[in-house]
């Protein structure tokens, strides 16, 4: 029989996966999407910005839909309902269609993260979260990466509607595995709907999200903008009073008094702003300003989740249980950051090996602020409120995501991405250099936020296995000794 910590990271790993990737492979199919519906780009951007929306709109009833029924039964149900609505979204007639199957896949990959989240950390105990926390980098970080690579071979050999189709075999996989070998956890009992913190928090974050999306396309001015980011904020301003004075919140926003969750879920929140946003404008940099290809361009990128896949074993294993999260996420971000900076000197002559170098080193820039962000988060979190942590978690991620995506598409555009040289269009590149160094002082400011991070409330998760069973094997030792044999 496989164990449970197998079942449920093999599971979580292909939806992470499968959500993630969503998140990039799309963008490169837009212009394609447009050319088969006869639409402008700026009508096609709906499919991109309907799916956001309907995600912000679900994540905050993940978890009390996970205490309801169970978290199983939420992350199994999620799944099918995202890999049904992708291939729906493939077979779409019209971009009215795309749109409304968009929604639908949205209200999955809302829930699957949170819920999987949930059972992750569920099955491993506080001395494994690291492991766990290894799992789960691999997914987060290569999906973004392969995404555009897998998206523009598609889009020129194949047909946009694969884009949507390649889900279908992941989902299926992960939902007969998961049916197969997941089990029931126990979860607490759900309380009475919180239909008050369901309406503000969901309205909230789907107003904001569409407002943050469309901002920099649309005009930060623009009528219909203004009106859904002010309304947004007041929502959500609203949510955090009636959620602080509700007996039973959907969100228990109470869990932010844990200082070690509100420490690292600051430093993720900014991290999410500097990673996404520059994943995103890497991507426009390689193409439109060193005319790259965009397999090219996906081909570039992605050495960065080769070298997250391999530092994060490094990280996990070995410098983690031995230094604790405060310092590696800080020189992590630092990393990152200087990266930033190199790669703002890059030009038409960069050599693309040059490039490709340079984002396997960010790599290990990138697994080491995920991966102990996500280890030492829920580290002082009760087993009771972790579902609850974890939608906050997923929320705030996907937040700093949007949010970072926004910032350097403002950052370009103010700058002027193209300028006309003897009535001809090229690329300005200083405008991409200065959404670089952007990115840097984003990096920069969660690393001053990492410093923040409590290594000693962080203990219960820097255990050394090798040192643990050395200890295990030898004499029997004073309950003293055998503590300070296993942890640092």
């Amino acid at each position: 029989m496989i164990s449970q910590k197998v079942a449920v990271s093999v599971v979580y790993a292909g939806a992470m996966f499968i959500a993630v990737m969503d998140q990039t492979i799309v963008n490169v199919a837009l212009a394609a999407i447009g050319r088969q519906f006869h639409t402008p780009a700026t009508a096609v951007s709906g499919a991109v910005i309907g799916y956001q929306v309907s995600v912000a709109l679900f994540i905050p009833a993940a978890a009390w839909l996970g205490d309801r029924i169970g978290p199983r039964q939420v992350l199994l149900g999620s799944i099918a309902v995202f890999t049904a609505a992708s291939a729906l979204c493939g077979l779409a007639g019209s971009l009215d269609e795309l749109v409304a199957f968009r929604v639908l896949q949205g209200i999955g990959g809302g829930m699957m993260a949170p819920a999987g989240l949930t059972m992750l950390f569920r099955a491993f105990p506080q001395a494994e979260r690291v492991r766990a926390s290894a799992i789960l980098v691999i997914p987060t970080a290569l999906a973004p990466a392969a995404g555009p690579v897998i998206g523009g071979l598609f889009v020129t050999d194949v047909t946009w509607r694969w884009v949507f189709y390649v889900n279908v075999p992941f989902g299926l996989f992960a939902l007969a595995f998961g049916a197969l070998f997941l089990a029931d956890q126990e979860h607490p009992a759900a309380r009475r709907f919180d239909v008050a913190g369901f309406l503000t928090s969901g309205l909230g974050l789907g107003l904001l999200m569409y407002g943050v999306s469309e901002g920099p396309s649309a005009g930060w001015t623009a009528a219909p903008i203004v009106a859904c980011i002010v309304a947004g904020a007041l929502l959500l301003a609203a949510m955090v009073v009636i959620e602080l004075r509700a007996t039973a919140p959907l969100l228990d926003l109470r869990v932010y008094a844990d200082r070690l969750f509100r420490s690292t879920s600051i430093v993720l929140t900014l991290t999410s702003v500097a990673f996404f946003g520059l994943l995103f404008l890497l991507s426009l940099f390689f193409q439109d300003g060193l005319h790259l290809s965009a397999l090219e361009a996906g081909s570039t990128i992605c050495p960065e989740a080769v070298g997250v896949i391999i530092a994060s074993q490094i990280v996990s294993r070995r410098i983690y249980p031995a230094v604790g999260p405060r310092r590696i996420m800080a020189a992590g971000l630092l990393l990152i950051a200087g990266v930033a900076v190199l790669l703002s000197f890059a030009g038409t002559g960069t050599s693309v090996w040059l490039l490709r170098a340079i984002l396997f080193v960010m790599g290990f820039g990138v697994a080491a602020v995920f991966l102990p962000s996500q280890a030492a988060g829920f580290a002082t979190i009760g087993a009771e409120r972790t579902s609850v942590a974890s939608t906050v978690f997923n929320a705030q991620r996907m937040i700093g995501g949007a949010t970072g995506v926004a910032l350097l598409t403002a950052v370009i555009s103010a700058l002027h991405p193209v300028r006309t040289v003897a009535g001809r269009a090229i690329a300005n590149l200083p405008a991409f250099h200065h959404g670089l160094l952007v990115c840097a002082g984003v990096a920069v400011a969660a690393a001053l936020a990492a410093l923040t991070v409590s290594d000693a409330d962080a203990a219960p998760t820097m255990i050394r296995p090798r040192r643990q069973t050395r200890v295990s094997a030898a004499a029997p030792l004073s309950a003293e000794g055998a503590a300070a044999g296993t942890t640092d």
